[in-house]
């Protein structure tokens, strides 16, 4: 099945399954695939299956849609494409891996390594390593149906094997474009992949392929020969036909036939990664027609070498980008559980204060006392439980449950909950209704959240200054609808401008979580809408919310 894979940006890894039926993709919530990213349009570009092909059409984004370097309006879309909308770089996957060639239990058992001296009849013909330079001479065999690149020099097929191996960071589908390559190059019958354990350095099969698909053909490799391979770190072209006893039977010969192979190290920067081996069986009747008929030749076994190591960087780079992905991901997670451990220990010295004052009072019967400290406890229960609220919409991507709702009566419901706070922190709460607003297609839970935290933020923001206001009002156009809220308070300077929508970044000091602004951003996001913000230093901020009209598609 088709996918788009993540391979730059938010997620990196994600798979988004391609269907048969045409999918948008964009910021809007309700595109079929979904990118919280401001560099992405609303409604960004869209994919279709049409006469056996995806086809991706970009819909007049701000920022175009990029196919493998090139803007592009319209393109049918082949294996491998990689896919810029955005901040996001996607890689086109047509379809899986054969299951099979990737199967442990099928691996394991098709592939045999014999100990030594089970192979005696097998010889070395040949060697090469990455010193041995590659011919220009073309590849071609008139006896049979597949040669090695017919009409397709050397250069050609390093060409395409360096294409292929830069447009993929997924070690299982680069082994399969490799040995595919390969067989459409050679005419071998086997193909398969053995890379070493990083942590034991014991070889494992991990992708094998015949060239007949209903072939049960058990691939059969010398022990010495890998040894040889690995330790020498050259490539090796054998042939168990010379001194073979199987030749003095044509019942034998033409049973089994004769085996010729070529097993490459898999040499990387910084060392042997693995083997890349191919096989081919010469059947009795080709034999008796050419007497000294060899399939490989030494130009195969040069090709073979640079493949490998070709085959091999790609390996480490894919290696070294998941060991730094992983360690950014755990010092992600570092950051991210000392701040929160910071938040709490001030929630709890909070209750701890609260708990003090309430026990003082039990202790000598004063009712104010126990009051005030029971208010405290109330204040920290809330800061605890905006807190998890706001842990849990960061956690994972939510779709909004949208419903058609009256716009007015939700903000006033949020106005009516942060009177409360304005009333104690002495600022003027205003309310602007415009009665002719449409009802608007939201999750009314989700931005209920997100304009509570907007105008909690701008009563702290004003709070404790002469003539303190806040102004909230909403406006509403063919195509979106506008919430605004604005303050006299301190302002935010310039230069934190760029960071207020980061997590953990507060100006509001031990007193908040800096998760407030990052939630109400990605609630509105995930509707398809944006959060805009200007504000000058001691005068005062304005926070716009727009939304998508339900009816703008």
């Amino acid at each position: 099945m088709a996918a788009f894979v993540v391979v730059s940006g938010s997620g990196v890894g994600t798979r988004y399954v391609l269907s048969e039926s045409k999918q948008r993709i964009g910021r809007d919530s309700r595109c079929e695939i979904h990118l919280d990213d401001t560099e992405t349009s609303r409604k960004h570009a869209e994919i279709e299956f049409a006469k056996g092909e995806y086809l991706l059409t970009d819909l007049k984004s701000s920022n175009g849609t990029i196919v493998n370097g090139k803007v592009i309006q319209s393109k049918v879309l082949c294996d491998g494409d990689r896919i810029q909308i955005g901040k996001f770089l996607f890689v086109f996957r047509l379809r899986e891996s054969n299951p099979s060639s990737t199967d442990k239990d099928y691996l394991t058992q098709s592939i045999a390594i014999v100990p030594d001296g089970a192979m005696d009849s097998s010889q070395i013909r040949s060697r090469a390593d990455l010193s041995d330079p590659v011919g220009e001479t073309e590849f071609f065999d008139p006896e049979t149906a597949n040669p090695l690149s017919v009409n397709k020099s050397q250069w050609e097929i390093m060409y395409r094997t360096s294409l292929a191996v830069s447009r993929t960071l997924d070690i299982n589908q680069l082994l399969e474009q490799i040995v595919d390559l390969i067989f459409q190059w050679v005419q071998c019958d086997h193909a398969c992949v053995m890379l070493q354990d990083e942590s034991t350095g014991a070889l494992n099969p991990v992708y094998r392929k015949n060239r007949k698909i209903q072939s049960n053909h058990q691939i059969t490799i010398s022990k010495t020969i890998l040894d040889y391979v690995l330790k020498k770190e050259e490539g090796v072209l054998t042939s168990n036909a010379k001194d073979d006893r199987r030749w003095n039977s044509s019942a034998s010969i033409e049973a089994s036939g004769v085996c010729e192979a070529i097993c490459v190290p898999m040499r990387g920067r910084y060392g042997v990664v693995g083997v890349l081996y191919i096989d081919t069986i010469v059947s009795a009747t080709k034999q008796s027609k050419h007497s000294e008929l060899n399939v490989f030749n030494d130009e195969h076994l040069k090709m073979m070498v640079t493949i490998g190591h070709q085959a091999a960087l790609a390996i480490e780079d894919t290696r070294f980008y998941q060991s730094t992905l992983q360690s950014e991901k755990l010092a992600a997670v570092g950051q991210t559980i000392a701040n929160l451990s910071h938040h709490v220990k001030n929630i709890l010295q909070g209750l701890r204060g609260g708990g003090y004052m309430v026990n003082e009072g039990l202790k000598s019967q004063n009712v104010d006392t126990i009051r005030s400290g029971w208010e405290i406890c109330e204040k920290i229960h809330g800061r605890i439980e905006s807190l998890v609220l706001d842990m849990l919409t960061m956690s994972k991507e939510r779709k909004p449950k949208l419903q058609l709702i009256d716009l007015v009566q939700l903000i006033q419901d949020v106005l009516a909950i942060a009177k409360t706070s304005a009333s104690d922190a002495k600022v003027e709460l205003t309310w602007q209704p415009d009665e002719s607003i449409e009802n608007v297609s939201v999750d009314p839970e989700g931005i209920h959240h997100a304009l509570l935290n907007l105008v909690l933020n701008a009563i702290d923001a004003t709070g404790g200054r002469p003539d303190a206001k806040v102004l909230v009002k909403a406006t509403q156009d063919p195509t979106s609808t506008q919430i605004v809220i604005e303050d006299n308070g301190i302002g935010i300077p310039k230069s934190q401008l760029t960071t207020i929508f980061s997590l953990f970044e507060s100006t509001k000091g031990n007193r908040g979580t800096g998760l407030g602004l990052p939630v109400s951003q990605k609630i509105v996001r995930e509707h398809g809408g944006e959060i805009s913000v200007s504000s000058i230093v001691d005068q005062g901020t304005t926070f716009t919310i727009s939304l998508p009209n339900s009816n703008n598609d």
